[in-house]
C-alpha cells in the first residue's frame, strides 16, 4: 500500500473556526508565541492495486480556479476522476469543503464519480449544528442528498475486504475511524482524535472535542495495539510529520 499526503499547508484558527494561511518561518514562529491553535490540513490518498482511496478532503481552497486538492492530486499522476472510494471521519469544514463548492447557486462536486461515506449519525448530527461556525450546512445538506453518498447506518464493519470502520465518537459524537489492511500491514486514520503525533506525547484530553477524555481514552488503547501491529499511523493535523510506524518507546 501507498501512503500520498495532499497538504495544503499551515493554518491558525481561531474560536469563530477561522483558517488564516501563514507561511514562512517568521510567521510560523509568531503564532507559536501567541500561542494561537495552528493546524497542518492533509488529506491522504491510499493507494492499493491501482484503487485510489481519499481520506477526508480538505479545505476546499482553490487554486487558479480549479480545486486545490486536484491540483495535489495532479502533482501525484493522479487525475481526480481515479478516486474510487472516500472516507470521511467527521463532517467539519477543514476535512469536507473539498468534496465540492457552491457556484451560482449550484453544488458542484468535485468526485461525483467516487462512493463517499458517512457516518448516518454524525450527518444528522452535523446538520443539527445551526449556529456551530465547524460546519457549512449548505454542503452538508447537499451531501445529505448526494446519490455518490453512503450514509453508514452500522457503528462498525467492512467497507470492502481492505477496509474496516468504527464509530468512535470523541472528537465529534459520532466521529469514525479507519484501518486499511493488506498483506500483513495496517494503516490507520484516526481523523481528529489522532490529528498529531504530540497527542500521543504529552496525553491528555483537549477542550476543542466533543468529549476529550473519551478521545484520550482511546488514544492509550490505539497506541498500544499499534506498537503491537505496526501499524502507520496517518497524521491529519501534524505540522511535520504525515504518519509514523510507532516505536517503543515513543520518540
Amino acid at each position: 500500500m501507498k501512503v500520498i499526503p495532499l497538504n495544503e499547508g499551515l493554518y491558525t484558527v481561531n474560536k469563530q473556526k477561522v483558517f488564516t494561511a501563514i507561511q514562512g518561518e517568521t510567521e510560523i514562529n509568531q503564532a507559536m508565541a501567541d500561542k494561537v491553535t495552528l493546524v497542518s490540513i492533509q488529506p491522504f490518498v491510499i493507494e492499493i492495486d491501482q484503487t485510489f482511496i481519499l481520506l477526508d478532503a480538505g479545505l476546499g481552497l482553490l487554486k487558479e480556479g480549479q480545486p486545490l486538492i486536484h491540483s495535489h492530486l495532479a502533482d501525484n499522476g493522479i487525475d481526480s476522476s481515479q478516486i474510487e472510494l472516500i472516507l470521511i471521519s467527521h463532517l467539519h469544514k477543514d476535512h469536507i469543503n473539498g468534496l465540492g463548492r457552491f457556484e451560482d447557486g449550484n453544488y458542484i462536486p468535485y468526485f461525483p464519480e467516487a462512493t463517499i461515506y458517512i457516518q448516518r449519525k454524525e450527518m444528522e448530527f452535523a446538520l443539527s449544528q445551526q449556529d456551530n461556525p465547524s460546519y457549512i450546512q449548505n454542503n452538508l445538506i447537499s451531501l445529505s442528498k448526494s446519490a455518490n453518498v453512503v450514509l453508514l447506518d452500522q457503528e462498525e464493519g467492512l467497507i470492502n475486504e481492505f477496509i474496516q470502520f468504527k464509530t468512535v465518537g470523541g472528537h465529534t459524537p459520532h466521529h469514525q475511524v479507519f484501518w486499511i489492511r493488506k498483506e500483513g500491514e495496517t494503516i490507520f486514520y484516526g481523523g481528529d482524535n489522532l490529528p498529531q503525533y504530540g497527542y500521543l506525547r504529552l496525553p491528555m484530553s483537549f477542550k476543542n472535542d466533543f468529549d476529550g477524555k473519551k478521545a484520550l481514552t482511546l488514544r492509550k488503547g490505539w497506541e498500544e495495539e499499534a506498537k503491537a501491529g505496526a501499524w502507520k499511523i496517518l497524521f491529519y493535523h501534524d505540522l511535520k510529520r504525515t504518519f509514523r510506524v510507532l516505536e517503543t518507546p515513543l520518540q
